[in-house]
C-alpha cells in the first residue's frame, strides 16, 4: 500500500471511528434520527454500522435476516448502501417500516423490508428482481433462543422447541443467505450466551459452529460491551446480589463474529 492510500484509509478510520480491535467498549447507544425510539431487545446501531463501513462500499447491498425494528436498514440509508431486510413478526415489521421511512434517503438507495421467514424466503431471487445482484454483507442478529419472546409464531427462532431445534433453524437461515452473498462476502453474527437450568449455555460458540459448518470461514471474534444502558444502570445491584448468591457471573458482553464466504 502506498503512502497516499494509507493516509486515505487512516483518515477514514479515524473520521468514522471504525474499530480494528477485537474488544469493543462502546459508549451510549446511538439514538439520533430514526434511531431515537428504543424498543426492548432492539439492535444497537453502532454494531451493523461497523460492518457496513468496514466491509462494504457505497451502493453495495446489505442483507439483514432478522431485521427487527429496522436498525440495519436505517444504517444502510444513512451510509448509502442498498438494504434488504426480512422480519417474521407482523407487528414488529410494521414498526420497522415506519422507522425506516423516517430516515432521509439522501443517497437514493433501495431499502426493502419484507415479512417472512429468513430461512425460506427467496432472498437471492428478490435481489435479482430488484437489479441488486449478490450482496456484500449479511447481518444476523437472531433471538438468543428463548430469552426474549418476539411473538407467538411457531416459525420464530425464539419459539424453537429445543436448543438443537434452534441451532438447526439458524443453520437454515445461514444456508439461505449464503446463496445471496457474493464470493468473498462477509457475514456478521451478533449473539450472546444464556443461562439454562443453572448452567451457562454458550450460544455464541454453538452458532459459530453452525455457521462454519455451512461453508463460511471465521475471520474474527469480537467482544462488545455497552456500559451506559438503562437496564444495567437500574438493576446493577440486583444482578450483583444474584451473582454472588448463586455463584455465577452475569453477562456484560456479546459476541460480534465475522465470517467470510
Amino acid at each position: 500500500m502506498n503512502t497516499k492510500s494509507w493516509e486515505s484509509m487512516k483518515n477514514f478510520v479515524e473520521q468514522h471511528e471504525v474499530l480494528t480491535d477485537s474488544l469493543w467498549i462502546l459508549g451510549e447507544r446511538d439514538d439520533s434520527g430514526a434511531h431515537s425510539e428504543l424498543h426492548h431487545g432492539g439492535f444497537i446501531p453502532q454494531i451493523p454500522r461497523q460492518a457496513i463501513l468496514r466491509f462494504t462500499h457505497p451502493y453495495e447491498t446489505v442483507i439483514d435476516c432478522f431485521s427487527g425494528y429496522g436498525t440495519t436498514l436505517i444504517e444502510c440509508r444513512r451510509w448509502g448502501r442498498h438494504g434488504f431486510g426480512v422480519e417474521l413478526d407482523r407487528k414488529i415489521h410494521g414498526i420497522a417500516q415506519s422507522r425506516i421511512e423516517e430516515e432521509p434517503n439522501r443517497y437514493e438507495v433501495k431499502t426493502m423490508l419484507v415479512r417472512g421467514n429468513s430461512a425460506s424466503f427467496d432472498i437471492r431471487g428478490r435481489l435479482e428482481e430488484e437489479g441488486l445482484g449478490e450482496a456484500s454483507l449479511a447481518v444476523l442478529h437472531p433471538p438468543y433462543h428463548d430469552i426474549i419472546k418476539y411473538g407467538v409464531d411457531e416459525e420464530n427462532l425464539c419459539n424453537a422447541t429445543s436448543l438443537s431445534d434452534f441451532r438447526n433453524r439458524y443453520g437454515a437461515v445461514v444456508e439461505n443467505v449464503g446463496r445471496a452473498l457474493k464470493p468473498g462476502g462477509y457475514l456478521e453474527l451478533v449473539i450472546g450466551d444464556k443461562y439454562g437450568n443453572g448452567e451457562w449455555v454458550p450460544l455464541g460458540f454453538q452458532l459459530m459452529e453452525e455457521t462454519v459448518k455451512r461453508g463460511f470461514k471465521l475471520k474474527s471474534i469480537c467482544v462488545k460491551n455497552i456500559e451506559n444502558t438503562m437496564a444495567k444502570r437500574s438493576q446493577i445491584h440486583l444482578w450483583r446480589y444474584r451473582a454472588l448468591k448463586s455463584g455465577f457471573y452475569f453477562f456484560k458482553h456479546e459476541y460480534v463474529m465475522f465470517f467470510r464466504k
